[in-house]
């Protein structure tokens, strides 16, 4: 096979242990270090004074991390490869027959790069992640909180559209302020808005029955709520300074069916706004995981599932197409001409694929959105329809001088 890299390098990454393997035309040299950052940068002095081309790496979780960080301000060109492209055969697994497979690999240019961004957009990551992972904590507590309420029989999501609404928190505290149930009279001091005309249900829903320990336990499960909303607006606020330079993307994601800022947010610190990276839409949506497989032998080709990408951007996508859905957009049309036939959930990882392109083109060619309108698939075809529709009434017994007679 044909030699790509004469001097390169692979390396096996664990928690404590680093294995290199360093190529030099025909001779290896293997090199055992820890993972403190000393010790790192003393591995990369050892190839750079070795004049090493190209070094790879397995993603590995969160290990190959911090010898990435230091390979890139170092000048080091290295590749982040999925472990599951470069597993090593089986039964001759070992910390050097990996590094040693891993070099022979990349010698050979038998390594495809994954995609890692830059450190900004990495740091922007940790952060829009981390923000992600305090709305899920939230929405656990918020679940656990009506778990205990239903547990005392106090029925306030039966009436209440949210538990943790402004009305909702004015009567959970003054339930747990008093041990005497509440008066309709009270109630209706404590509810807004819409929640008025329900005073009478309301009252009712919160005649139940909670011990001083649930209450205890409950002000405990507030408080962690309200601490979770206080960090999220934190976070917020900090992306908010951290993200000035997206401002004319995300009010461009902004203007998409589905898609709120929050959203953009998430959507554009996941790809970038250089889409030159990905040579097409195909690649982009085989990256992010909305792309089906490929499953073909013989030359028939069986149904796949899609493929694995980017979780935190599908997911995000996948929210934004079951919000797009219900609006009077093309990307509804798309869903109910699809959800007829394959299913409520691959219906929306077709919109949510559609709107991934539509992004890709936005983003690259500097274009706003355009909605090709709900009644984009009523537009095709519209005379073979009508025509197909008549035939379908002809069978049914209708005719003109029937309609004429009725009407």
């Amino acid at each position: 096979m044909e030699v790509m890299y004469d001097r390169c390098c692979g390396i096996d990454v664990h928690k404590k242990l680093i294995v290199a393997c360093f190529k030099c035309g025909k001779k290896q040299e293997i090199r055992n270090c820890g993972t403190a950052s000393d010790e790192i940068r003393e591995l990369s002095k050892w190839l750079v004074d070795g004049k090493c081309q190209m070094i790879a790496m397995e993603s590995t979780g969160s290990y190959w991390k911090p010898l990435y960080n230091i390979f890139e301000i170092l000048g080091l060109d290295v590749i982040v490869a999925n472990a599951r492209d470069i597993k090593n055969v089986p039964g001759r697994k070992t910390d050097v027959g990996d590094a040693e497979w891993i070099a022979d690999l990349l010698k050979h240019g038998l390594i495809r790069a994954s995609y890692i961004p830059s450190w900004e957009q990495r740091e922007l990551r940790e952060m829009s992640r981390y923000r992600q992972s305090l709305i899920g904590e939230r929405s656990r507590e918020l679940n656990r909180l009506q778990k205990m309420l239903e547990g005392g029989n106090v029925k306030l999501a039966s009436v209440v559209s949210d538990v943790n609404g402004r009305s909702a928190r004015n009567l959970l505290k003054a339930m747990l302020e008093k041990d005497d149930p509440l008066t309709e009279e009270r109630v209706s001091q404590l509810v807004h808005g819409s929640l008025r005309p329900k005073v009478d249900a309301i009252t009712k829903a919160m005649n139940g029955f909670l011990t001083p320990m649930e209450k205890a336990l409950i002000r405990k499960v507030v408080d962690h709520i309200d601490d979770m909303t206080k960090r999220i607006g934190e976070m917020d606020d900090m992306l908010r300074d951290y993200l000035q330079p997206y401002e004319e993307a995300i009010a461009k994601l902004d203007e998409i069916p589905g898609i709120a800022r929050r959203s953009a947010e998430t959507i554009l610190i996941e790809t970038g706004l250089d889409m030159s990276r990905f040579p097409s839409a195909r690649h982009i949506s085989s990256w992010a995981g909305l792309a089906p497989g490929n499953n073909e032998s013989a030359g028939k080709r069986r149904r796949s599932r899609t493929t694995h990408g980017n979780s935190t951007l599908k997911s995000a996508l996948v929210q934004c197409a079951k919000v797009a859905s219900k609006c009077k957009c093309y990307f509804r049309a798309q869903y109910q001409r699809i959800v007829i036939r394959r299913g409520a959930n691959r219906a929306t990882v077709a919109v949510a694929h559609s709107m991934l392109i539509a992004i890709y083109h936005m983003l690259k060619d500097n274009q706003s959105f355009r909605d090709l309108g709900e009644d984009f698939y009523l537009a095709v075809n519209r005379a073979k329809k009508i025509n197909h529709y008549l035939k379908q009434l002809e069978r049914l017994g209708w005719t003109q001088n029937a309609a004429l007679a009725t009407a």
